[in-house]
């Protein structure tokens, strides 16, 4: 194992920013990061053992005991459930004879849970070794597990398993028109940098990520900085659930995004350029990287680019499973090899990023129309759309619709519009902009999609009338508190304490009180929170509540109070330190109506005989 992890640590040149690709590499052929790895790679980064096993504790992708020799998860994400992902695991846990969150006595397969993929068109999808699952249905897997039990090597699984398609059904403004090679780097060097600047300026482009912050701004700030190295990052951690257009433009439009993240570092003056790329994403690595090596040889990356004495470069970065590292800043510390846990602000990463330095962060979608507007000019961009909401919106569209997929539209297109291209029918209501985004009932489809009304990051989930939406905040608010970084203690104990809410009144133990208990806790969990995460966290719950305050209440009982919790249940970790699970280690809860319940204890515990 030493000599292993020494080459490993020596392809990254020891660096300790370089820490999660280590990882990565360890945790993909042992199928953990054994302790003597960790205790080596504190002695060969010179960083601390503590550090290494934060880091490691804090992704969900790293495991300090082993996993399975196939380490399977399934995708978590609502869009997932709607196709009946929750029976589907449940065969294929019996078909692999593997209880969900464990690893098969005989070591070959773990099977579990996961996050959203970012494969909701596509879905019910999975993960095995990193590698994306689509469509996954009864007889896949039984073929899964025939090839995991006759324990086949992933090269020799039949690449239908592991199909991913673009599936873009309207194409607008930027997914029409690729532009040649080199197209944006000439028509920005003719012109000049600082002109060229002042046309994206002219563009009125905004961050595509879903916070809107106007582009050419952002780039001008971090140009002005006295310091002279200087980076540009691409956020390809596209991790709201419902949102996968990053994933769509990395793999059919990759030059016109590392054209667009090249002009931007002409603009700012940066020598290097970084792409994070979720590691959900893994089965786009060995295409990107193919395309930067050509790209390489073009002349248009590396020195002197095409004549403009640029030195610049872009390096990929996997990240491992970390919802929170979509924040820019969270993203810069896992770039430097740390817990992706967001930084305080000011000072921003325009000024103090990557390694202190200026930095640039911006969205794919974001570099991809920045090239766009280098070849064509402002004006191209800017004569569609509205006032404030120049250009057009990349959409993910998934859900109960009958064509899911990548649409793109001009700003100020209204939902009905978008409902009626993608095929969705008797629709009770949409989430726009993932679970941190905005619940819009069918009264809102006049609604208009733009800044100034229907601001996105890109995730459209359709809801059919069939559909219970307590369903989906159910889901939702599991998802923040299982990805909450736990920072702050608003978000680390108020994400866990909405989800034990939200459990309580779903399950039909709520009572008088606790919707506005709820919704108390949502204001404090959204008001104190320090990044946001925490400060979307309740938006499920506000944006429903809102809208459907009366499904809410329909679940609730006729008490006055209900226990929210399983009082015997939660003397389970009791029980098994203490090695006993006679009569005499249980409670038995009763309740009777309007009345305190009261707690039966058996005499060993009362105090009886």
């Amino acid at each position: 194992m030493r000599q292993i992890i020494q080459g490993i640590a020596e392809s990254s040149h020891y660096r300790a920013t370089h820490l999660l690709q280590i990882l990565r590499q360890i945790q993909f052929r042992y199928h953990y990061i054994p302790q003597a790895a960790i205790e080596q790679l504190s002695d060969l980064l010179n960083i601390p053992r503590t550090q290494i096993v934060s880091v490691v504790e804090f992704y969900s992708f790293f495991h300090l005991t082993p996993r399975g020799q196939y380490e399977l998860l399934i995708s978590d994400s609502i869009t997932d459930h709607m196709l009946g992902k929750k029976e589907l695991i449940g065969y294929l846990a019996k078909k692999l004879d593997v209880a969900i969150g464990e690893v098969r006595k005989d070591g070959v397969v773990s099977l579990d849970n996961t996050s959203c993929t970012g494969m909701c068109d596509q879905g019910p999808a999975g993960l095995v070794n990193g590698y994306a699952l689509t469509r996954l249905d009864h007889a896949g897997i039984d073929k899964i597990a025939e090839l995991v039990n006759q324990q086949k090597p992933l090269n020799e699984w039949p690449a239908e398993l592991f199909q991913v398609d673009d599936n873009i059904y309207k194409s607008g403004l930027l997914l029409n028109q690729q532009i040649e090679q080199g197209a944006a780097l000439r028509s920005a060097f003719k012109r000049g940098v600082n002109e060229t600047l002042t046309e994206i300026d002219k563009s009125d482009l905004r961050g595509r990520g879903g916070a809107g912050f106007k582009t050419a701004m952002k780039w001008r700030f971090c140009s002005e900085e006295r310091q002279a190295e200087r980076y540009v990052v691409c956020n390809a951690d596209e991790g709201e659930p419902g949102t996968f257009k990053d994933r769509v433009l990395l793999n059919s439009y990759a030059n016109q995004v590392f054209e667009g993240m090249t002009v931007c570092a002409a603009i700012v003056g940066a020598t290097q350029g970084f792409l994070y790329l979720r590691g959900e994403y893994l089965h786009l690595l060995d295409k990107l990287q193919s395309i930067l090596d050509q790209r390489r040889q073009n002349g248009l990356l590396g020195n002197n680019i095409l004549g403009a004495g640029l030195d610049f470069d872009i390096e990929i970065h996997l990240g491992a499973g970390a919802y929170i590292c979509g924040e820019e800043s969270a993203l810069i510390e896992s770039l430097e090899g740390k817990a992706g846990i967001p930084r305080n602000r000011p000072p921003y990463p325009v000024t103090h990023g990557y390694l202190g330095k200026p930095t640039v962060v911006n969205n794919v979608e974001t570099f991809l129309a920045a090239a766009g507007i280098a070849a064509n000019g402002g004006d191209w961009f800017a004569s569609i759309g509205t006032a404030k909401s120049k250009g057009t919106k990349i959409l993910s569209i998934s859900g109960d619709c009958a064509y899911p997929g990548i649409y793109e539209y001009p700003f100020g297109v209204t939902v009905q519009t978008i409902l009626n291209d993608c095929g969705a029918d008797d629709v009770l209501g949409v989430q726009v902009g993932g679970p941190s985004g905005t619940f819009i009932s069918n009264q809102e489809f006049d609604r208009k999609l733009a800044f100034e009304d229907l601001a996105t990051g890109g995730s459209f989930i359709i809801f059919n009338s069939s559909r219970n939406i307590l369903d989906a905040v159910h889901n939702f608010t599991h998802f923040f508190a299982h990805e909450s970084c736990g920072f702050c203690t608003p978000c680390r104990v108020g994400t866990s304490l909405l989800k034990k809410q939200v459990d309580k009144i779903v399950e039909g133990h709520g009572a008088a009180g606790d919707i506005v208990a709820l919704e108390e806790l949502c204001q404090l969990v959204k008001n104190y929170s320090h990044c946001g995460l925490g400060q979307t966290a309740a938006n499920p719950i506000l944006t429903t509540l809102e809208r459907y305050v009366d499904l809410y209440e329909k679940q609730l009982k006729d008490i006055s109070f209900e226990p929210g919790f399983d009082l015997d249940g939660s003397l389970e970790t009791a029980r098994r330190m203490a090695n006993r699970d006679d009569v005499g280690a249980h409670l038995a809860q009763t309740a009777a109506t309007g009345s305190i319940p009261t707690a039966t204890f058996p005499p060993s515990l009362a105090g009886g005989e």
